[in-house]
């Protein structure tokens, strides 16, 4: 028998519980009121995610269109073919038909129908009346959906500037990476429908995420002049059995590239296709070390000793350091002794007595010297730096490579006198002709560049383009004086094969021999601008390993005559008419 004090401890245990209980109930009620109302909308989309099966869709890749807006890399539709492995109702036959319609193996099919697995691609980037064909057979568990391949009209042209994309249609070497997120734009999808098995639910069709297309890329480099100076470049490249040749014309006032040449070029729409004659039996890093050879892009990517081409940058340091005038009296008796070394002048001869200006169209090695051993090499070095020869230029292409150049405390005289005529050290052909750029065009170093700007596909502008522009690099006066020397050393001088009939034409000569010396290897070179007075382009023509006649007056310089006789009145230059001659 309870007791009172037990009774009144009984009857609080039965409030407490109860208490507990209703407590539960009302937390539990709370709960699922919240997940019904407040949360209903996250958690339907989680049912649905849960029975959607999802396919994605590419977007449309931006064009890349030239200055006069021809298109240079476009798109063209291909498909894509997938298997639902529980959407399949007869193997066999899915077998068959895709093995006879992608001209694949049987084992290699089979083994993607019969994975089990929510999708699985057995090929991309088939060719659209092929998709279309399968399509028409109907058969349950095969998808065929429309999508993407990167096409390139003009197949080697500006190969190594436009590079190319993968097969999932992002950039693999060129404008094509660097311009990447413009251009790939946003994907879509395709969400079907599944019951609990993954059988496709026929009468709740499809949902579509349609995708966003790239913006297009407009650039700088016009086709036109392209295609004129990759057919000199192929020109030269067979008849001087040259190893390579490239050739790069700019606007100097602005930094826009107009072409940019490197032959041998490669198909674009082939990449990975070896050339003739190669070993079947390579490894696959021995492909890939030669494909990396054949996408390499010798104007940026590579550097070479510049030869009397950069004696443009020596006499340029030498007139705004003051140390020498064009006037300034020379005497080469065909060598120079710099501390224990014998230089000697390309013309073995030697010029004998000349003013600074003939030492320029003489193209004499012993007066470039003299020039950088008055400047030392304290003031010698910080011109290189001023100039911008010790940084990259910034081009908006990949892999661009530094100038390989002496440290300053490892430099004495003989250093400082090779480097003055262009020898013992390394840039590339872009820096070379930046950094003349600014010398000619009132000292600005300007950033080469193709980008100009994005536009969406009813040709409206996204995005404009600017560049770093660095003032005062030389004087006016000293950039006028430099385009009179040079326009004289074309007239009259090293360099007279440039010359335009017609036109003002400035530049320099050059002749490099390969390392190590004595090898009989050359690389001929010319850079040249126009008009002489006010240049609206400049550009560098260099033959790689010329035979025969390896000389830069009578190799490069006829390259850049024929190339300016045919641009310079396309690009509505006037010419001279007192430059008949």
């Amino acid at each position: 028998m309870l007791t009172d004090n037990n009774k009144i401890f009984h009857r609080k245990k039965i409030l407490a519980v109860f208490i507990i209980c209703t407590g539960a109930f009302i937390g539990l009620f709370g709960r699922l009121v919240y997940l019904c109302v407040w949360q209903a909308e996250h958690y339907s989309r989680m049912a649905t995610e849960l029975h959607e099966r999802e396919r994605s869709i590419k977007a449309a890749r931006g064009r890349i269109l030239d200055c006069n807006g021809k298109v240079l890399a476009d798109n063209k539709t291909v498909c894509t073919v997938s298997v639902i492995y529980n959407q399949i109702e007869e193997p066999d036959r899915v077998i068959e038909i895709l093995c006879k319609e992608l001209e694949l193996s049987e084992d290699y099919v089979r083994r993607r129908v019969e994975k089990y697995s929510s999708i699985e691609r057995i090929k991309s980037n088939v060719d659209k009346t092929i998709g279309d064909r399968i399509r028409e057979y109907d058969l349950a568990g095969v998808k065929v959906d429309e999508d993407y391949k990167r096409y390139y009209p003009y197949d080697d042209l500006a190969s190594k500037v436009l590079g190319f994309t993968g097969g999932d249609n992002q950039g693999i070497i060129g404008l094509e990476v660097i311009y990447d997120t413009y251009l790939q734009g946003e994907p879509g999808t395709i969400l079907t429908v599944t019951d609990a098995k993954g059988i496709e639910v026929e009468a709740a069709g499809e949902r579509r995420i349609e995708p966003v297309s790239g913006l297009d890329l407009c650039i700088s480099l016009d086709m036109n002049i392209q295609s004129y100076a990759t057919q000199l470049a192929n020109q030269a490249l067979a008849t001087k059995e040259a190893d390579s040749v490239s050739i790069l014309v700019m606007n100097p006032q602005n930094g826009e590239i107009l072409a940019m040449v490197n032959v041998p070029e490669f198909d674009l729409n082939h990449p990975y296709d070896l050339p003739e004659g190669t070993a079947e039996d390579i490894t696959s890093e021995e492909k890939q070390n030669i494909l990396n050879g054949i996408w390499r892009n010798g104007c940026i990517n590579d550097t070479y000793e510049p030869g009397s081409t950069f004696k443009i940058i020596t006499a340029a340091a030498g007139l705004e350091e003051g140390v020498v005038t064009p006037e300034s009296s020379f005497h080469c008796p065909g060598y120079i002794i710099v501390d224990d070394r014998k230089i000697r002048c390309h013309k073995v001869a030697g010029h004998g007595s000349q003013d600074f200006t003939h030492t320029m169209m003489n193209s004499c090695n012993p007066a470039l010297i003299t020039v950088g051993l008055r400047l030392g090499l304290d003031s010698y070095y910080s011109y290189f730096e001023q100039f911008g020869l010790k940084r990259k230029t910034g081009i908006d292409l990949p892999g661009e490579a530094g100038t390989i150049m002496h440290k300053k405390e490892n430099m004495g005289n003989v250093e400082l006198a090779t480097v003055a005529f262009g020898q013992s050290f390394q840039i590339t052909p872009i820096q070379l002709l930046t950094t003349a750029s600014s010398i000619i065009n009132g000292g600005r170093r300007i950033t080469p560049h193709f980008g100009v700007k994005t536009c969406d596909r009813d040709g409206n502008v996204v995005d404009v383009f600017e560049y770093p522009v660095e003032e005062g690099i030389v004087s006016e006066e000293t950039s006028a004086t430099m385009r009179k020397i040079l326009e004289m050393v074309v007239a009259e001088g090293s360099g007279a094969n440039g010359k335009v009939a017609g036109f003002r034409v400035g530049g320099k000569t050059a002749t490099s021999q390969t390392l190590p010396r004595g090898s009989g290897r050359y690389i001929a070179s010319f850079v040249g601008f126009a008009p002489a007075d006010d240049p609206q382009v400049i550009a560098l023509a260099i033959v790689n390993n010329p035979q025969g006649v390896y000389y830069g007056g009578q190799v490069s310089a006829p390259i850049i005559r024929q190339l300016y006789e045919n641009i310079l009145p396309y690009l509505g230059i006037e010419g001279d008419q007192n430059e008949q001659n």
